[in-house]
């Protein structure tokens, strides 16, 4: 069986966290979907979840990171903003910086396993 090697990057502001695995995956749905809802059911996860976990991280941050429009004739939704954009792209940026410092060790670990 394959080793399978994951960061999991928390960054909290008091009780909160801020920024996490789950919440970027979130807003990576939120940017191929359009929809919180739709975002949602894709990782399954209720509406509801999925809601909270948005308004956390909007609140968190200096600006929004995701911007929703209410329904209507046209229906509702949601987009990145620049800034949910920006964090994403720094959160896997840090992501593929902290594997490649620590490749060579990563590697000598996994050695040891069965």
């Amino acid at each position: 069986m394959k080793a399978v090697v994951q960061f999991r990057l928390r960054i909290r502001t008091g009780p909160h966290v801020a920024i996490g695995p789950g919440k970027i995956t979130l807003l990576e749905a939120i940017a191929r979907t359009g929809s919180i809802t739709a975002a949602a059911k894709s990782l399954e996860m209720s509406y509801r979840r999925a809601w909270l976990l948005v308004d956390e991280m909007n609140a968190c941050m200096r600006r929004p990171v995701v911007a929703t429009a209410t329904g209507g004739k046209k229906g509702g939704g949601s987009r990145l903003t620049p800034a949910g954009e920006v964090v994403i792209a720094q959160y896997r940026a840090i992501e593929q910086r902290a594997e490649a410092a620590v490749a060579e060790e990563l590697a000598q670990l996994i050695r040891q396993l069965a």
